[in-house]
């Protein structure tokens, strides 16, 4: 049999075998998504068919003219259908419905405040029962903007507004570029009656202050990916408690945790400081924050923070080696026995789709070094970035599918999938996304201390070009190596190299604010999660290319990042941008607490030792900081 849907709405009407002809006349798009169905090709199979049945507006009758299809749900009143079209993030209906409720409510308010706002409950409640996943959310999110976009004209003419949750001031911090996740809660708060104020990125401490107290918000959160933004976390509350401020601060981001808040951030201020990890618990602390039991919220977040100090003074010390008996138990197979291949070009070589104006004269017309956004696609690891969006599982490459136990997950899942394809195909044919980035290898040796790297101007090894510091591990581990980057680098009187790359995703920001412009969140922020995957798949391809021009086997040595658990100090990338001139060849850039511009950028060192691997300094005692900290002001006068 063969079904041939999508006739009238999700009816379906079963063809004999043997009408081929009726087969062959089967538009190839819709056969496609029969077949699928059929033959279980893929998980999202039925959710594809589905959707293309609803969207069908219209077929010819017998005199040529065309009918439309009624679909059920757009039978019902109209706080029904909008309540639908919330749930499944369908903005086909949108402006008709709304401008319908308009008329039949008589006021933008009560349309905000009555079917959209009971529709968004409704999306809140199954989002916080898990029927609802993050990428479903931000698409309703997108529906109700639209509606929203609709009834502004009315709203400004009756000089009113909906009432709200509450108001907050969100911001990434100073230095900090990063804004992922910051948009996401706006968005997922914003459909839960909040009223957003973005301040958006590198927002100064007084900045974020003076716009609060003006708008007299009930909450003030921060955002930061990388360690610098702690301190100015931290800095912040600080601030709040010098100007006797009293509302809630909320704090969130990669580097933030419940017991750093605690430690570090909830002593500044008196008033609550509140940890979440993801936009799933930022929607029931929030709303606790401005609720009628904050009070009682607030206590029993303030308990927990002074047991999670207690546990902490209370924890036996760690055994830390002194910085000296450390570098004794150094790893030392680059000492000897390994001697790394000549690389066929030494020094910095562009890289990318888009090169600069060649000002180093770096840049090569050599095809070994061009990469277009297509190849960082088919590199692409697709875990992370359901990872972003909060839908934790595995990505099969093999069968190009999601993997979880979950079914409502992976069809969610295989949806968001089928809309950054889109994205993705857009991108490619409208030049979105810019791949420019540089690598070089350069001679190097580590030093006398042996905890840090000296890179070399030529090959004659006389006139040293940089100084590269890494730290090294202390925790006692039983005699077991501690190591530091250096390790991997033969010492002065030995050939080694360094590796180094900069690579980044121009673009993506303007094609978000474009998305933004038109009240669809939910692309703008795939076009930044994208962005994000992209230049990790850049990374790979850049450290491929490293390894041509290094003769050193594929998949051999490793490339730390720099501010990462290798090479915590995020100060480094400025030596490697300047080895590589990567602001001049790459258009990259770097804020003053060391955050890469564009956002999507990956700065990495690479070390071509076969038996070089990825570890963590972890916690480094008194010694080792101040010695660090002499290392540095020695290296950068």
């Amino acid at each position: 049999f063969l079904y041939h849907a999508t006739q009238q709405g999700l009816d379906m009407c079963i063809v004999n075998a043997g009408m081929l002809e009726v087969y062959d006349n089967i538009p190839k798009d819709r056969l496609e998504l029969i077949e699928d169905v059929l033959l279980n090709r893929r998980t999202d199979a039925t959710e594809r068919l589905t959707d293309y049945a609803e969207k069908l507006a219209a077929e010819k009758t017998g005199d040529g003219k065309e009918k439309k299809i009624v679909q059920a749900w757009r039978e019902q009143d109209v706080a029904k259908r909008l309540e639908y079209s919330l749930i499944k993030g369908i903005t086909e209906f949108v402006d008709a419905d709304t401008e319908e409720a308009f008329q039949e409510l008589g006021s933008p308010l009560n349309v905000i405040e009555g079917p959209l706002m009971a529709g968004m409950k409704v999306v809140g409640q199954l989002f916080g029962d898990g029927k609802m996943f993050l990428p479903q959310v931000v698409k309703s999110a997108r529906v109700m903007k639209q509606a929203v976009a609709w009834l502004t004209p009315y709203i400004e003419a009756d000089s009113k507004g909906a009432a709200k949750a509450g108001k907050a001031v969100i911001a990434t911090v100073k230095g900090d570029v990063h804004d992922i996740g910051k948009n996401i809660v706006g968005v997922v708060l914003g459909c839960n009656g909040f009223e957003m104020i973005d301040l958006g990125v590198m927002v100064h401490c007084d900045t974020i202050l003076d716009r609060a107290e003006a708008e007299q918000a009930d909450l003030v959160m921060l955002s930061g990916l990388i360690t610098p933004s702690l301190e100015e976390m931290s800095h912040v509350a600080a601030e709040m408690e010098r100007r006797g401020m009293t509302i809630p601060l909320m704090v969130g981001g990669a580097t933030t945790s419940a017991l750093h808040t605690a430690l570090k951030i909830a002593p500044h201020y008196q008033g609550a400081v509140v940890h979440t990890e993801d936009a799933s618990q930022v929607v029931p602390a929030a709303a606790s924050l401005v609720g009628e039991k904050k009070d009682s919220y607030i206590a029993a977040v303030k308990a927990r923070q002074e047991e999670l100090r207690n546990n902490h003074e209370n924890k036996p010390a760690r055994d830390l080696l002194p910085l000296e008996k450390a570098r004794e138990l150094r790893w030392k197979g680059a000492e000897g026995g390994y001697l790394p291949p000549v690389p066929a070009r030494l020094g910095p070589v562009s890289i990318g789709s888009l090169h600069s104006s060649v000002s180093c004269g770096c840049c090569s017309d050599d095809p070994r070094y061009y990469v277009t956004v297509q190849e960082l696609i088919e590199r692409m690891d697709w875990t992370p970035f359901f990872h972003a969006w909060e839908l934790h599982g595995t990505w099969d490459r093999a069968r190009r599918e999601f993997r979880t136990k979950d079914p409502s997950k992976a069809e969610a899942a295989a949806a968001l999938y089928q809309d950054a394809l889109r994205l993705l195909e857009q991108a490619v044919k409208e030049n979105r996304y810019q791949a420019r980035g540089v690598i070089g290898i350069f001679p190097a040796n580590s030093t006398a201390s042996h905890d840090d790297i000296t890179v070399w101007a030529d090959e004659s090894r006389t006139i040293p070009l940089a100084t590269l510091l890494t730290q090294r591990q202390q925790l006692d581990k039983q005699g077991k190596p501690r190591l530091a980057l250096a390790d991997f680098i033969a010492p002065e009187g030995v050939r080694d190299y360094v590796g180094a790359m900069a690579v980044s995703i121009h673009g993506s920001r303007r094609w978000a604010k474009e998305w933004e412009a038109r009240n669809d969140s939910y692309r703008a922020l795939l076009v930044s999660s994208l962005a994000d995957r992209l230049v990790e798949a850049f990374a790979a391809i850049a450290h491929d290319k490293l390894r041509l021009l290094w003769n050193i086997p594929e998949g051999s040595g490793v490339r730390p990042a720099c501010g990462y658990p290798s090479q915590p100090d995020h100060q480094e990338k400025e030596t490697v941008f300047t080895l590589l001139h990567a602001r001049e060849e790459a258009g990259m850039s770097l804020t003053e607490t060391w955050m890469m511009q564009p956002v999507s950028s990956v700065c990495a060192l690479v070390f071509s030792h076969p038996e070089s691997t990825y570890f963590s300094v972890g916690v480094t005692g008194e010694d080792q900081q101040e010695d660090y900290a002499s290392r540095k002001r020695a290296s950068r006068p």
